[in-house]
């Protein structure tokens, strides 16, 4: 397939899948339930954190979440006593537990209170045009609270190769402008263009049939890769063609 009919075909794809028909099987029905700003990021990062498995599940247990948290997720964040936390105690998401639940409520009172919220704590602050020392700089602040070492493991670190799937996948839900009304885009300090494709198995063996990937492990190397690929199709939209390639793989198993 030439380059050019390859972005016909994946532009079709993207449009095809980013409507809002897409909200209904998918996570990013959690934050949708909210209006208000704070509660809407929060949700949004609670839901992306535990994005891994089942979808149903995922639903089922980011639900749970946000009950847990009285659905004003911003206001039991920073207004919180320690004996609130012990409400957390029964919940379970395969190995995302009611520890670290309780140390992500405690470390997102940190980003609210010290860092002005999770915006700006992700802000890419250097000349980088990707999310990369955003998303590891991001790591070292929500962790320089007290905190358990088993809970650092669910925020994934660019730095040490990771493809931090599920926080580019949060990235895309707040910055990416979406006319569709998927995507939120409320993010305004932050440009849509230096999104990434949250990277998982699915999309990358789809990128790996159309050609338009190489590297065999689902690593930042090969969302690097993956990146300049797409910015090449749409320099000021790349991550839509997280639709096309996630619909094509769950959706079509085009892979």
């Amino acid at each position: 397939m030439k380059q050019t009919e390859l972005k016909e075909f994946l532009d079709e794809k993207a449009d095809f899948y980013n409507n809002p028909s897409f909200i209904e099987s998918d996570p990013i029905q959690i934050p949708h339930q909210f209006s208000k700003k704070e509660d809407i990021e929060i949700a949004a990062f609670l839901t992306a954190t535990i994005s891994w498995g089942n979808r149903k599940m995922i639903i089922q247990n980011a639900s749970k979440m946000m009950e847990l948290l009285e659905f004003s997720p911003h206001d039991f964040i920073l207004n919180h006593q320690e004996n609130d936390l012990k409400l957390l105690n029964k919940f379970i998401h395969r190995t995302f537990n009611s520890v670290d639940l309780q140390q992500f409520v405690k470390s997102l009172q940190h980003i609210y209170l010290n860092h002005k919220g999770l915006e700006s704590a992700l802000l890419i602050s250097d000349k980088s045009d990707t999310y990369q020392t955003a998303i590891h700089r991001f790591k070292e602040l929500f962790f320089e609270i007290p905190h358990s070492n088993r809970t650092q493991k669910h925020i994934s670190d660019p730095m040490k190769n990771s493809a931090a799937k599920r926080i580019n996948m949060f990235l895309r839900w707040m910055v990416r402008k979406d006319s569709c009304g998927v995507d939120f885009g409320i993010w305004k300090k932050h440009n849509p263009a230096n999104l990434s494709c949250p990277l998982d198995v699915h999309s990358g063996n789809v990128a790996r049939k159309l050609g338009i990937l190489k590297r065999e492990q689902n690593d930042w190397k090969a969302l690097s890769e993956l990146d300049k690929k797409l910015r090449k199709f749409d320099k000021n939209d790349p991550v839509k063609y997280d639709f096309a390639l996630f619909g094509l793989g769950v959706f079509e198993k085009f892979s």
